[in-house]
């Protein structure tokens, strides 16, 4: 460890600071922290320099040692000989412009003592592993320690303000050679990608909240089909409670038009044609870029970690670094487990870290994330940001929320049986502008048995086109499709 250093490029560092005072300082401020120098003089006088160009522009030993008074320095100061070692390093003569060379090749010896550090830490942890470990979060003992200094490092100096317009006119030129019909990936529901502002966008964690048994699972597989299967776009699902097998049976299901049950029986393939639909309906799915993984109960470090492998071996990034697009379909954002509290922490400030991590990874990945949570009893009859179960601070750091419900009896007799069972009703919206009115939602109808979700009308258009049907208009609602928008990646026979 000590010989991963460099006295002399230190020793320039500061004396550059001392002769060329707060410009130079400025320079390299961003880059470089006490911790970057190896040699304790040059910490400490590191640390004086800084405090110094707080309040004061001149350099000299009276104002460096006041310096290490406000600091408690003051005694290393003289017992290390800063004064004479200060008297020293004025004297020795350092261009300007070389200040910054000399502090990026410090930099540069910290990184490497860091990295030299986290593969210490690795080691360490890494004997101390136990057999009930699986695979991922083996691999995730290796990857955190490089992925958190990955991330300190990005944020280091990375804050320097710039003019808003910088690259405005390269950015208007890019808009108008590489236009596109929406900022984000489409989730298949036109209404839902309109509400939430265009979308599932890269960067953002969009999030679903719902009961249990109302159809989060047939939302997710519903998305996922549409993104791998109609825009080819790479789609990972985590999963924290189905297993695979009865996901592929649902999506064979979608694809082949065949009862769920009949297929995950066997029943259907007492049948050629049955059995031929279902084969077809196969092999689409294994042409589409659909990722699979169970996470139940795994620690949001290990989530992060399969994120971060399948975008860097699967999805990839654009010649310009750009993480290509992508969905994470994360179902759904709960505890894995006691070892996700801290001490005494309680189980809603855990689950609204896991939901800040979530967020981070998708901003540092640049990847969409759409994201299911439970809702808790109030759900049933109220609607709004605090009907989360776990944790309010959930909603605080998604960039949409929507409410995904059962329609109760007197909503589906208002809006008439074809109107659909379920409802979705945007609460939080980012960048969308959600719904006019605060009694509209998004009629969906959920079939359960053929493992389809479709989306309708909205209920103000429902009203609208009866209010016109009753005066003697025309009415709106295409009737061919019994007041649902639905596209061909639906059509069974015309699988994706």
């Amino acid at each position: 460890m000590d010989k991963i250093n460099d006295v002399t490029a230190e020793k320039s560092v500061i004396a550059g600071l001392i002769q060329h005072g707060q410009d130079a300082f400025d320079d390299v401020d961003s880059i470089l922290t006490a911790n970057s120098f190896t040699q304790e003089e040059n910490q400490i006088m590191w640390s004086c320099l800084q405090q110094l160009f707080k309040n004061s522009t001149t350099v000299d030993l009276p104002t460096l040692y006041g310096a290490s008074k406000v600091l408690s320095l003051d005694e290393q100061f003289s017992k290390k000989g800063l004064k004479d070692y200060f008297k020293k390093l004025s004297s020795t003569t350092i261009e300007k412009s070389n200040v910054s060379h000399q502090a990026v090749i410090v930099a540069k010896l910290e990184v490497a003592r860091e990295v030299h550090r986290c593969s210490l830490i690795v080691q360490k942890n890494i004997v101390e592993v136990k057999s009930d470990k699986s695979i991922s979060e083996i691999l995730a003992i290796g990857e955190e320690p490089f992925y958190n200094l990955a991330d300190t490092l990005q944020n280091r100096g990375g804050n320097e303000p710039v003019d808003i317009s910088q690259d405005i006119d390269e950015h208007i030129d890019d808009l108008i050679e590489n236009p596109c019909a929406m900022m984000g990936v489409s989730s298949g529901f036109p209404i839902y990608d309109k509400i939430i502002g265009g979308g599932l966008r890269q960067g953002n964690v969009d999030l679903i909240g719902a009961r249990t048994k109302v159809g989060k699972s047939f939302f997710a597989d519903t998305v996922a089909l549409h993104v791998s299967g109609k825009l080819n776009i790479p789609v990972l699902v985590l999963d924290t409670e189905m297993q695979r097998k009865d996901h592929i049976h649902r999506i064979l299901a979608c694809l082949s038009d065949i009862e769920t049950n009949e297929i995950s029986t066997g029943q259907a393939f007492k049948s050629q044609e049955k059995t031929k639909k279902i084969r077809q309906a196969a092999a689409t799915l294994k042409k589409m870029p659909f990722k699979y993984c169970p996470v139940a109960g795994a620690p949001i470090e290990e989530i992060v970690s399969i994120i971060r492998r399948w975008v860097k071996r699967i999805v990839g990034r654009d010649e310009n670094g750009n993480t290509n697009p992508c969905l994470v379909v994360y179902d759904y954002l709960k505890l894995g487990g006691s070892s996700e509290m801290k001490g005494n922490e309680q189980p809603h400030i855990a689950l609204g870290f896991k939901m800040q991590q979530l967020v981070n990874v998708s901003i540092k990945e640049n990847v969409s994330v759409l994201s299911f949570v439970q809702l808790n009893r109030e759900g049933i009859t109220r609607e709004g940001e605090d009907v989360i179960a776990g944790s309010d601070d959930i909603a605080r750091y998604c960039s949409s929320f929507c409410l995904f419900k059962k329609k109760s009896e007197e909503e589906v007799a208002e809006d008439g049986g074809e109107s659909g069972n379920r409802k979705l009703k945007p609460i939080l919206h980012r960048h969308g502008g959600g719904l006019e009115e605060d009694f509209d939602y998004v009629n969906m109808n959920l079939i359960g048995e053929y493992g389809k979700l479709v989306e309708g009308f909205t209920k103000s258009e429902y009203m609208l086109a009866n209010k016109k049907e009753k005066e003697g208009f025309d009415n709106e609602v295409n009737d061919d499709k019994e007041g649902f928008v639905v596209e061909e990646d639906i059509d069974p026979e015309k699988p994706f």
